[in-house]
């Protein structure tokens, strides 16, 4: 199974005073606007994503179709079929999105409860 590309998520307070902070350990804006309430900065091939107000906590997040520079990646998994192998191996999938191709993502929890986030761009 190939999840593409990793980061992690952060759901932050305060968007811009993250970003400061995130600036200040060498990270740089890649993606995202201040003006949708997420930035995804960049370290190298190391990818934080901050999101305000869109969810709590922290979680794992894969990119199937991605590579670490948001490149697309051919072949690869579609989420579609990396649910199907989950939920075939006994693991609850909840908040799915998407429809029978394209764009899609769900979530799976560890069993910490630990969020992971499988969430395809194209």
């Amino acid at each position: 199974m190939q999840l593409g590309a990793f980061s992690v998520s952060l759901g932050v307070k305060d968007l811009a005073a993250s970003r400061v902070f995130y600036e200040a350990l060498g990270f740089t804006a890649y993606a995202g606007t201040e003006e949708h309430n997420y930035l995804i900065m960049k370290n190298g091939d190391t990818l934080v994503g901050l999101f305000q107000g869109m969810f709590e906590g922290a979680m794992l997040t894969f990119n199937p179709g991605w590579d670490q520079k948001a490149a697309n990646v051919d072949p690869f998994d579609d989420v579609r079929a990396i649910k199907a192998q989950l939920q075939a191996a006994g693991i609850e999938v909840t908040q799915e999105q998407g429809g029978a191709e394209g764009p899609g993502s769900f979530v799976v929890t560890d069993p910490d409860g630990f969020p992971i986030l499988i969430d395809q761009h194209r």
